[in-house]
């Protein structure tokens, strides 16, 4: 009987203990469940990944991330990376409603023997159901009421995705240590290798990495105590645990994708553009794939021809002369490739799209083009001879040519191709100052609403980038047409979906991921037979100008020289029939170069890439406008070869009605000062 009493008391003890755990647990979800966070939005797991930047080639330029993180779909995790982590988190993982009561026994007693005396190690209970409750919704703080909610959420967690699933967000979501997040990163960071290619050692150290991620003095002795859990758990054999614990890791010191230095520039300008039109959060975080328009050989080919001029000049000076080349494909705008200076860790000052500089001389085809607009024909003579009394507002100057020479009448053509600058002052004072300025204003070289419309404005006094430059000389090839410069191809979201283009604009790709159609909203910015000749010139001006540097054997080759006052900026803007290029060299803060510089240098600079660019290239003659009329003329004169057969004889581009120069005198008087206006 006594027993029996004390039998019935045991059993009510127990049952009123269990209804008194049962009252306190639903009393702590009514506390602490209700305001809990929407776990349900974990059915639809999209994490941050990383976006990257691609070359034109598909070659991989660099990553952008807040988190580097490959998201692993759990169909894709080996098998023995799955059990690496289940033996070293949570070995009652497949079987757990979303905690381990075992665990927490274990861990309390473990705990409770440790303050006795007993050599147990510090222990949690923690099952990675509990880890994805606290790494999605919860802070990080010890709290008692923390770990409640971490509980019921991982309670509420566990009814509502499969295990898998929870093993998904887990793995895709936990930090390892060097930025990386989940074990697809990870497995890059430290091995340099996809999950698919980890050996059982390698899995063995990611999943010994949560306890301490950043912490690897103790790497190879927490690897072999994953391997003796595997072994434990039945996961793997003894012999195979044993030949992993004795493979050696080669461990990265922190795998990135190192993007090669001659790229850096071009693929900041990228992110500064994408970072203002796409902004941080999907930039950064939203894994987007972004096919860019650089060419790799044509970056490598412009870094190095550049480098190599600086290096020559730099040479035993402290004072280190700078530079940027820019290329593009005149008729659609693609950079195929940038360098804005010698070195993008030094300096990351990009001068092939931030520095406004002078022009000097690579104006004078915009003057010229609006001449031959209003009637001028390439032969048409101007007066190359001092000018005395110029005055300019309250300035008084002389015009002088680089060579201190005069040569009298000569025509507009000869004029250009030797860029001259007092004949170049009389023909703005015939077009007029405005209209000179207005042509470089319609190519986008000057901004539309310049307060000094000047003659030394005219002459190169303003400022442009080099990027505005080409994109100006672009039109002179690709029928007058203004085009945007353009970085990126296209750009796919985490799905493959192409979701934008390139810059700030939005466009519409083909299914076979064609670009789109280039869409003319305008006018052409001239006439096709004037921006002919005006090409014709250039091409002139490389042949036998100032622009002979720039020559490229075996191609047709057009350009312009530049340089400014003091020599203080150099300029070489050249073009073939399907690439243009531009360089420009000068320093930080401006001074002349010294002697012996000149805009010789960036030609040198431009010839060096093309010579790369067009290796594989045939030649490709520019294209003739209808009604183009062609006579051999000689170079001096303008009169016909027929008439004027003694000198260089070319053959010269005539607009309907315009004809080459009466035969010159047989005695041509000497040209004498004359005095300039005031305009």
């Amino acid at each position: 009987m006594k027993f029996k009493k004390f039998l019935r008391i045991l059993l009510n003890i127990f049952f009123w203990t269990f209804v008194a755990g049962i009252a306190s647990l639903a009393a702590l979800i009514l506390i602490y469940g209700n305001d809990l966070p929407d776990y349900k939005k974990l059915a639809t797991y999209a994490p941050p990944v990383a976006t990257r930047l691609y070359a034109s080639d598909g070659s991989l330029l660099i990553e952008y991330a807040e988190e580097r993180r490959v998201f692993i779909d759990y169909a894709d995790m080996p098998p023995q990376l799955v059990n690496a982590f289940i033996a070293a988190e949570d070995q009652n993982f497949w079987t757990h409603p979303g905690i381990d009561i075992q665990g927490i026994t274990r861990a309390l007693a473990n705990n409770a023997m440790r303050m006795f005396g007993y050599n147990k190690t510090l222990s949690g209970a923690s099952t990675i159901t509990q880890q994805v409750a606290k790494n999605f919704f919860l802070t990080s703080e010890r709290t008692i009421s923390r770990k409640i909610k971490e509980a019921i959420l991982a309670l509420r967690l566990e009814r509502s995705f499969s295990k898998q699933h929870i093993l998904t967000l887990y793995m895709n979501q936990i930090f390892l240590g060097a930025r990386a997040y989940g074990v697809g990163s990870a497995a890059l960071m430290y091995f340099n290798k996809p999950v698919s290619e980890l050996t059982l050692a390698e899995c063995a150290f990611l999943a010994s990495l949560p306890k301490a991620p950043n912490n690897r003095d103790r790497a190879v002795e927490r690897r072999n105590y994953v391997l003796r859990r595997m072994v434990e758990e039945g996961f793997v054999s003894a012999a195979d645990a044993d030949a992993a614990s004795r493979e050696e890791l080669n461990i990265n010191s922190g795998f990135t994708a190192q993007m090669q230095p001659e790229f850096q520039y071009f693929a900041e300008d990228v992110r500064r553009q994408l970072l203002e039109t796409l902004g941080r959060e999907t930039l950064y975080n939203q894994g987007l794939y972004i096919k860019t328009t650089i060419v790799p050989e044509l970056q490598l080919a412009a870094s190095a021809a550049l480098n190599k001029e600086l290096d020559a000049y730099n040479a035993g000076r402290s004072d280190k002369l700078q530079g940027a080349i820019i290329a593009m494909n005149p008729h659609t705008g693609r950079i195929v490739a940038m360098s804005g200076g010698y070195s993008f860790r030094e300096s990351s000052f990009n001068r092939a799209t931030q520095a406004y500089r002078q022009i000097g001389s690579t104006i004078k085809p915009f003057v010229y083009l609006a001449a031959l607009e209003r009637g001028f024909s390439p032969q048409s003579m101007i007066l190359d001879a001092p000018i005395v009394g110029w005055r300019e507002n309250d300035t008084l100057w002389k015009p002088e040519n680089y060579d201190k020479k005069f040569l009298g009448d000569i025509p507009l053509r000869l004029s250009l191709e030797t860029s001259r600058n007092v004949p170049t002052v009389r023909l703005v004072e015939q077009i007029g100052t405005e209209n000179a300025i207005e042509a470089a204003q319609r190519f986008g070289v000057y901004p539309p609403d310049m307060p000094n419309m000047n003659l030394s404005m005219a002459l190169g006094s303003g400022e442009t980038t080099l990027e505005k430059l080409v994109l100006g000389y672009s039109a002179f090839v690709n029928g007058g047409r203004v085009i945007k410069p353009r970085l990126v191809d296209y750009i796919e979201d985490r799905y493959g979906r192409v979701i934008g283009g390139t810059q700030s604009e939005i466009v519409e790709w083909s299914d076979d991921l064609m670009p789109p159609e280039t869409v003319v909203d305008s006018e052409p910015l001239s006439d096709p037979q004037s921006l002919y000749q005006m090409v014709s010139i250039l091409q002139g001006a490389v042949e036998r100008g100032t622009g002979k540097q720039a020559r490229v054997s075996g191609h047709t080759i057009a350009g312009k020289t530049g340089t400014t006052n003091d020599v203080k900026d150099v300029w070489f803007i050249g073009f073939s029939k399907n690439l243009i290029a531009g360089v420009y060299l000068g320093f930080d803060t401006p001074k002349p170069l010294g002697r012996g510089a000149g805009s010789h240098m960036a030609a040198r600079v431009f010839a060096d890439f093309m010579r790369v660019a067009l290796a594989n290239d045939k030649n490709q003659p520019f294209s003739v406008p209808d009604g183009m009329n062609f006579v051999r003329v000689n170079r001096r004169s303008g009169a016909s070869a027929a008439s004027d057969p003694d000198g260089m004889i070319i053959q010269e581009a005539f607009k309907p009605g315009q004809y080459p120069n009466p035969a010159p005198k047989k005695q041509a008087s000497k040209s004498s000062a004359v005095v300039g206006g005031v305009f």
